[in-house]
């Protein structure tokens, strides 16, 4: 029988999280480059030189940011669970679950501009290793002769153009939700995307 966790454990997992937790606001609030290793630690309750123990540096705490908040953890379980015998009735069922998780969490995009801008993508080969062990199971589904999807193209490139429209569109819903945009653009729906993924835009 394995032992029950130490105090000390405790604390330092609870001290890694308060790390995180504020690091993250102030990463969103001021960006990577304008946020210092001192705000991070008094922000989480901690002397300037106590954060060390924890993280060696400000890159390490934005790398272990990407992976702890993307929505991976939240996409993939719905995606797997997702009913439907066919593509586009799992699309379907899909858009709208992630329309019900997703759409609470517009802080990931922010962190991914951050990601893009200043560490031009440096720390996303991390993020592919860990999720891409997750696609497996998506990828079985629908690897059969009996599949509806076009068989000339490889299914790790319908789950990447896949995700790829999701995110598309929660980062221009991000750019677009001023008033002053015509509303045709702003009131575009997810399933709108999704139903371009599935058809096109050809005749």
């Amino acid at each position: 029988m394995s032992s029950p966790p130490t105090t000390e454990t405790t604390k330092g997992e609870r001290t890694y999280q308060a790390i995180l937790d504020s690091a993250y606001l102030l990463f969103l609030q001021n960006g990577y480059s304008a946020t210092s290793m001192r705000q991070i630690a008094l922000a989480a309750g901690l002397t300037p030189g106590g954060i060390y123990n924890h993280f060696p540096g400000k890159d390490e705490i934005f790398q272990a940011l990407v992976i702890a908040k993307h929505p991976y953890l939240t996409i993939f379980p719905v995606l797997q669970e997702a009913p439907g015998d066919t593509a586009e009735a799992f699309i379907a069922n899909v858009t709208n679950l992630l329309e019900a998780t997703l759409g609470n969490d517009p802080d990931f995009i922010k962190l991914m501009f951050i990601e893009i801008v200043e560490f031009r993508g440096r720390h996303f080969p991390k993020l592919v290793e860990t999720i891409y062990p997750m696609m497996y199971p998506l990828i079985a589904r629908f690897d059969n002769p009996e599949s509806d999807l076009r068989p000339e193209i490889a299914l790790p490139t319908l789950v990447r153009v896949f995700i790829g429209n999701i995110f598309a569109y929660y980062l221009t819903e991000i750019l677009l939700h001023d008033s002053g945009i015509p509303s045709e653009i702003r009131t575009v729906r997810l399933e709108d995307f999704m139903q371009v993924f599935l058809h096109g835009v050809l005749r």
